[in-house]
């Protein structure tokens, strides 16, 4: 009779958890409002749900402006997503809030991550667990209007820095002291502190910080060269002026909408925008160097899809999460995100793709892969303010760019000491 009853219960416990199992669920993602990723993420979305019925996945979306602070107020209280987006960079920062949980091991084996996805991913992991995974990577290139290019005399974009000077003179005008149209759109809060920072320090000789995240190595003769450089476009060469069109996306409406920018240098997530709104021969090249066969340098950077405590409440929601992520990281995910957004597959095998390599949009920016570094940041928005505020300095207020680029540092070097306590 014991037995018996044993066995029943043990039945019955087993008809619970299925009927558990078989309940739908619905887990929630968020990320930052992006027209064409949104958009992506929809496509996504509605495969995901296709090919597993019992699952819902709700999408969120904030203005960039807002939304760390809305997962500041909302992850602390038990609320907001299981799924979630963040920018790289921001992972030191997210992980010591409690933000974002390791990856659980019963549904993402490391080692076979580490092999999978391009290195740059790597930087996701903080002691050796990732803490998320990308969709999508991205590199630095030049878009220029070729049809201005074109009308000025030149037929290729500039393979050098003085080249790309000397045309940007080329295609800038001005009506009094006011400029009507530039060579190049400035952009600090855009991709321009990664330029400064990442690109144009490592050309001029010096890496922006040392291995371990500990020293800040561009206050040194070779950084302020670069800095120097970098802000003498708008102070001595006037190609162009900061906010010459206002807004965050300022210089990207100016080249795509306005055609009064001709040159922008922009992240590959730009593909999309400027194929959806241009209407001129547009066309992308690698970023210039100091001089033919001259160091190479560009910055990687990725949003990655992590799980946040929300997630791990319970054994379904854990399930159904890990499953979203790693639906939304296999490669029919990721031709997906090009296609619609313009950001590079994050998995090593489609990098390597020779099509891809070649091809005239694309091809720019997976060759930069091979030469660009994610570089690593203890607090990435005060780490991109404090270089924004270095240029605006000398462009705006007329400072000289030493005591800016010194400032700069040592704010810097604040942060990097906070963090390391």
């Amino acid at each position: 009779m014991i037995q018996f009853l044993r066995s029943l219960l043990a039945t019955a416990a087993l008809l619970v958890m299925a009927a558990a199992f078989a309940q739908p669920v619905e887990i929630v993602y968020w990320q930052y409002d992006y027209a064409t990723r949104i958009d992506a993420m929809d496509q996504l979305i509605e495969r995901f749900e296709a090919e597993n019925p019992d699952i819902t996945v709700r999408q969120e979306t904030f203005p960039y402006d807002a939304y760390q602070q809305q997962v500041a107020a909302s992850l602390p209280a038990g609320q907001g997503p299981d799924v979630i987006q963040l920018f790289y960079g921001w992972l030191p920062t997210w992980q010591r809030a409690g933000y974002v949980e390791p990856l659980p091991e019963q549904y993402f084996d490391t080692a076979e991550l580490d092999e999978v996805f391009v290195p740059m991913a790597q930087a996701g992991k903080i002691n050796g667990q990732y803490y998320g995974l990308p969709t999508a990577v991205r590199s630095l290139a030049l878009f220029y209007n070729a049809d201005m290019l074109r009308e000025a005399g030149y037929e290729e974009p500039p393979a050098t820095w003085d080249e790309f000077i000397e045309i940007a003179k080329a295609l800038t005008e001005k009506r009094g002291p006011r400029f009507t149209r530039v060579g190049y759109g400035f952009a600090p809060t855009g991709q321009d502190h990664h330029l400064v920072r990442e690109v144009l320090t490592r050309q001029f000789g010096t890496p922006p910080y040392n291995e371990d995240l500990t020293e800040v190595l561009y206050d040194s003769p070779e950084g302020l060269a670069a800095f120097e450089f970098y802000t003498s476009w708008a102070t001595e060469h006037e190609i162009g002026v900061t906010s010459f069109v206002p807004g965050t996306d300022g210089y990207r409406n100016g080249f795509i909408q306005l055609e009064n920018i001709a040159m922008i240098i922009d992240g590959s997530f730009a593909i999309g925008s400027v194929e959806n709104g241009a209407q001129f021969d547009w066309r992308v090249a690698e970023l210039p160097v100091l001089e033919e066969g001259g160091v190479k340098a560009n910055f990687g950077s990725y949003w990655m899809n992590g799980l946040t405590p929300n997630a791990f409440e319970d054994e379904r929601t854990l399930e159904a999460a890990a499953k979203f992520l790693d639906f939304v990281t296999q490669p029919e995910s990721m031709e997906l995100w090009l296609e619609v957004v313009g950001e590079l597959p994050a998995r090593q095998a489609m990098v390597d793709d020779s099509e891809l390599a070649s091809d005239p949009v694309y091809g720019p920016f997976i060759r930069s892969l091979a030469y660009a570094t994610a570089t690593r940041f203890v607090d990435e928005t005060a780490q991109r303010d404090l270089m924004v505020r270095a240029m605006d300095r000398v462009i705006l207020e007329g400072v000289d760019p030493a005591v800016a680029w010194e400032e700069a540092a040592q704010a810097d070097q604040a942060l990097l000491d906070q963090f390391s306590r």
